[in-house]
């Protein structure tokens, strides 16, 4: 049957869709909106599967039961002082490649606009059920919104001779296809897909927006704390290489299949304690591929000849670093490094020394670590964006910077602080791990409502970015142009620092 067909509820009024590959029953909220959760785009990712190109699920008979998340990729724990700040559900099963789905009607011909949330993690973390990403808040002021599972780490984004590369990216191109084939069903229009995500989930889309494969599957893109960039194959192929050291078997996807999965995920955690990708070592992530990202995605978005008719929004947060850092105590270990720790960002991030003195000027009174943190946040983040949102000509790029401070001792306007504002979920307590006890409504609601605004008309609500000047700042210090020395370079600098 046709995947926008029947719309209907069952005794109690629990609301049933008729996908492609069967019925799914949901719940309806409070709200009234309705929820689905848990249901397959793809076949589970086991035995022949587990580095295999998504297929497509088995149809079912009967009603297909959508009331609960289904099961998170395979991964591993985050460690325990990232643990403390970061929910990660971890739920049990073989059938992770699933996509939830809150809408405010479950009905063919509502033609709502559409929003895709790809969550982050450093490409080995993560899943759709944290509660900080609750959709009920879109469905609420007329979006649709779903999210998705796809694999991580090793069986995501293990370079192997014998398996397809980017097999994460993959199943984010299988879930949008059935975005793509299914959520008319839901009250969604798939001619009007905004496509959203942070850190990696940005990363993940400044791929697709330059994957061949997932041209037409969206309309418009927003990047969170996170820019296009490929890993070069030699990085990934050491993790691979270092598991397989440990597992004692070859480095290819038929050794790692036969391994048992508990095995195969301890290997990873053991060397995930050794990889340093913040600071550019080994890494799990996305790389050039002929199938799926023919070359640097940030290359190609910046590149002559390319239209970029697909509306960005992009941004940072003004401490991006203090997440990575503060927690595991490098801050203070940075502090105590002095000007090494300035010089060794530096060199990192490509910035000369004219560009140092400008940021002190900048940011008078700021230590070491504070340096060497921003310099590295403009390596990887703002120098990037700005070079993409400076770039497109076709379409309009709106530039943003998230500046509250959390009220968690330390960690500032860090990175991922943003997102319980964009979801507009601090009432959830997990929220508060990060944000702490006091964070502001009145910038949740200015912050969900541009995002929204952004899905119905293109438009967040402020001027597109023209080359020049601030970003536009949610919750923090406006910036201060006129006391940016004349001729710097360093994107940093037209933000003030925070208290």
């Amino acid at each position: 049957m046709n995947a926008v067909g029947d719309a209907g509820a069952a005794a109690g009024g629990r609301p049933r869709v008729r996908t492609a590959a069967g019925v799914v029953e949901g719940r309806t909220a409070a709200d009234g909106t309705a929820v689905f959760r848990g249901i397959p785009y793809a076949a589970p990712p086991v035995g022949a599967l587990r580095f295999a190109a998504p297929r497509s699920p088995a149809a079912w008979d009967g009603v297909r039961d959508a009331d609960t998340f289904g099961p998170t990729a395979p991964k591993v724990p985050y460690p325990e002082t990232f643990a403390a700040l970061l929910p990660d559900p971890e739920i049990p099963g073989d059938d992770c490649l699933t996509v939830n789905v809150w809408t405010p009607d479950p009905a063919p011909g509502a033609r709502l606009p559409v929003m895709v949330w790809i969550h982050g993690g450093a490409h080995t973390r993560g899943s759709s059920a944290v509660p900080v990403y609750d959709g009920s808040a879109f469905a609420r002021d007329g979006i649709v919104l779903v999210s998705c599972n796809f694999r991580l780490g090793v069986l995501g984004y293990g370079l192997f001779p014998d398996a397809p590369a980017n097999r994460g990216l993959l199943d984010q191109i299988a879930a949008l296809e059935w975005v793509r084939d299914n959520i008319g069903a839901f009250g969604g229009d798939p001619a009007r897909v905004t496509v959203f995500g942070e850190s990696a989930g940005a990363i993940s889309i400044g791929a697709l927006l330059a994957a061949p494969r997932a041209a037409g599957l969206f309309t418009r893109a927003v990047l969170q704390s996170g820019a296009p960039e490929v890993l070069p194959r030699d990085k990934v192929r050491t993790m691979v290489r270092r598991m397989a050291s440990l597992l004692k078997v070859d480095a290819t996807a038929e050794a790692f299949t036969a391994t048992a999965l508990p095995t195969l995920l301890a290997a990873q955690a053991a060397v995930l304690r050794r990889s340093g990708p913040l600071l550019g070592g080994p890494a799990f992530g996305l790389v050039a591929d002929p199938a799926t990202v023919p070359g640097d995605p940030l290359d190609a978005l910046t590149g002559s000849g390319v239209s970029g008719e697909v509306p960005l929004l992009l941004g940072w947060t003004s401490d991006e670093y203090r997440l990575w850092l503060a927690p595991t105590g490098g801050m203070r270990l940075l502090d105590r490094m002095g000007p090494l720790a300035v010089a060794l960002a530096r060199a990192r991030a490509g910035k000369d020394r004219a560009d140092v003195r400008a940021l002190r000027a900048a940011l008078p009174g700021a230590g070491p670590a504070e340096l060497a943190g921003q310099l590295l946040t403009d390596r990887l983040l703002r120098d990037p964006l700005r070079r993409l949102a400076g770039a497109r000509r076709a379409a309009p790029s709106y530039l943003y910077e998230f500046g509250w401070p959390s009220g968690v001792p330390g960690l500032g306007a860090c990175h991922a602080l943003e997102i319980g504002f964009v979801f507009d979920t601090l009432a959830a307590p997990e929220a508060s791990w990060l944000a702490g006890p006091a964070a502001p409504q009145a910038l949740a609601d200015e912050m969900h409502a541009a995002w929204v605004r952004f899905a119905v008309t293109g438009d967040p609500g402020w001027a597109a970015w023209d080359g020049n000047g601030p970003p536009k700042v949610f919750g923090g210090p406006e910036p201060e142009p006129e006391s940016v020395p004349e001729g710097t370079r360093a994107s940093s600098l037209t933000r003030r620092v925070l208290p």
